[in-house]
């Protein structure tokens, strides 16, 4: 499956999504509400361009959705900015779409000057089908386990 353009929701552009976003996000991974909130809220105000949030469409039903946020938990604050949140619903997963987001988020930080991006992961092989490398192990705050640091350095123009 290929998302299309006007099935992904750029959050800066759609504020009117940021509450379900931000409920949305906290079922999925347990952060507080008001968390995400705060990050969509700078977003909206693009006053830099990170934080970013995008969500995956079908019929207004969010199935997908990731952000960009500054540092994802970890001790590695000098690797910024910082893919979090993926998440794809059960039912579309195996379907592509979690690549072709990551694809779009890439292309949409290009267009606002950042060619690399980072995230972290217990994930192997995952991340790798879509062009992220791996770079090293970083702390997590509050784990006890390192966790997967990839890099997506973008050789293309926006």
């Amino acid at each position: 499956m290929i998302i299309r353009n006007d099935k992904v929701i750029r959050i800066r552009e759609h504020s009117a999504w940021a509450g379900p976003a931000c409920e949305w996000f906290h079922q999925k991974w347990g952060i507080p509400e008001a968390a995400y909130a705060e990050s969509m809220k700078a977003c909206v105000e693009q006053k830099s361009a990170v934080p970013q949030w995008y969500l995956v469409v079908d019929h207004e039903r969010i199935i997908a959705g990731a952000g960009i946020i500054g540092n994802d938990f970890h001790n590695r604050k000098d690797l910024t900015p910082n893919v979090c949140a993926l998440y794809v619903e059960e039912p579309y997963r195996r379907l592509g779409i979690a690549g072709d987001l990551l694809q779009f988020i890439r292309r949409d930080m290009m267009r606002m000057g950042i060619d690399t991006l980072y995230l972290v992961t217990d994930h192997t092989s995952f991340y790798e089908r879509y062009g992220w490398e791996f770079l090293c192990m970083v702390q997590g705050e509050g784990e006890p386990e390192m966790t997967r640091m990839y890099r997506y350095q973008s050789k293309e123009r926006a």
